[in-house]
């Protein structure tokens, strides 16, 4: 697949909070995935919310930095933020403002154009419990390939049934599903095994599912395949980002070459999880590949 793909989802500011201090960075799962595929050479344009205001002016210069095109729809509240506190094994936990509480996407002419271009359209952490803009988001982009990643979060949750219902409306039939072990508790109340199957089942062509320091699995084809998580040199520093680094890695390897045979997806689980431990190795959620472990990696600036 070639062309230009498309990342619908959230787009905020992330305010990391320990015992060392307080830092900010640009930051939301579809972001985080957009400028992923970017870094990895994918074309990329972000459909998102975002304020006019200076954390919005962040985010656009941001992006621009790493060449991912931004179609906005204004934030009536400003731009949303995430504040996360560490913990000492690097689990974040979030709180949220109103602008990420009352997120909301429009889908015009422009974001429409994009979508009917696209090879791929990308979903992540969208309010799926709204069932008017999840309507309207289906919509604007029918016949299209998907991947999804519900990536609800507890503090910009309103509904879980609904947001179940919403999400497996976009998953029935999707090219990709991501999915976590923290997903599969706070959605379904059932292991993440159990989950794999219902989402086959629904319709879904591949299923992505992490288990953190358990590895991931990708089912796809009738055949399932694993791979423990990557033995790279350094220490975990932040695991903000890691599944965001493996979906948008296992996205780029669909689309290079598209996976047929158990070997094939082997080889694109396998990036996704150099990727996903690369990204650990460094604060903050920005995709990183092993070789940033091997010299300097010039995009840690400024970010």
């Amino acid at each position: 697949m070639s062309g230009r793909a498309v990342v619908i989802g959230d787009a905020l500011i992330d305010e990391l909070r320990d015992g060392t201090g307080v830092r900010e960075f640009v930051g939301g799962a579809a972001l985080n995935v957009a400028v992923g595929l970017s870094r990895l050479g994918v074309p990329t344009t972000l459909v998102a919310m975002v304020g006019d205001d200076d954390a919005g002016g962040r985010i656009r210069q941001y992006l621009a930095d790493f060449g991912v095109e931004l179609l906005a729809t204004e934030g009536p509240h400003g731009t949303a933020r995430a504040v996360s506190e560490r913990s000492a094994g690097g689990e974040p936990t979030y709180a949220f403002n109103t602008a990420a509480w009352e997120r909301r996407i429009r889908f015009g002419d422009a974001q429409r154009a994009a979508f009917a271009d696209a090879p791929i359209v990308v979903v992540s952490c969208f309010r799926f419990d709204d069932a008017e803009q999840t309507d309207e988001m289906l919509d604007a982009v029918a016949g299209r390939p998907l991947a999804i990643d519900p990536n609800p979060r507890t503090g910009m949750l309103h509904d879980g049934d609904a947001f179940v219902q919403g999400f497996e409306r976009a998953a029935a039939g999707a090219s990709l599903v991501k999915v976590g072990e923290d997903d599969a508790t706070m959605l379904y109340s059932e292991p993440l095994d159990t989950l794999r199957t219902r989402l086959i089942d629904l319709g879904a062509a591949a299923v992505l599912a992490t288990y953190g320091a358990g590895g991931a699995a990708i089912d796809a084809a009738g055949d399932t395949v694993t791979a423990p998580i990557a033995d790279l040199p350094g220490r975990i520093v932040d695991t903000m980002g890691a599944g965001d680094a493996a979906f948008a890695a296992t996205i780029a390897g669909m689309m290079s070459t598209v996976p047929s045979t158990r070997d094939e997806w082997g080889a694109v689980l396998d990036q996704a999880m150099d990727a996903a431990a690369a990204t650990c190795r460094f604060e903050g959620a920005l995709l990183r590949l092993p070789s940033a472990l091997k010299a300097m990696d010039l995009d840690a600036l400024g970010t």
